[in-house]
């Protein structure tokens, strides 16, 4: 991450679809507090609510394979974290 210079981390929190923070979101927040604290790099945690149902609702739109969309859902929730945070003007 110094290498490349990295200045933030952006993770997915886990909330519920309430708003509300379960088990998974409170181990998000003490994960992310140590990572930043061994990195010191800023970690950044961003609502990942509906994220992969989004990304399974694309990727069956595009008519890959159940197997191949199985493969790709994380990583296209993870653009569409990405984006979201950028749309909301996150990176200025």
């Amino acid at each position: 991450m110094r290498e490349h210079g990295v200045k933030l981390i952006l993770m997915g929190h886990p909330l519920n679809m309430s708003g509300t923070e379960g088990r998974q979101a409170i181990y998000t927040n003490e994960f992310a507090e140590r990572l930043g604290a061994y990195t010191g790099i800023e970690i950044r945690l961003w609502d990942e609510r509906l994220t992969s149902v989004e990304a399974e609702r694309v990727l069956k739109q595009s008519g890959i394979s159940i197997e191949k969309r199985a493969k790709a859902i994380d990583r296209l929730a993870a653009v569409i974290l990405l984006g979201s945070y950028l749309d909301s003007g996150g990176a200025a």
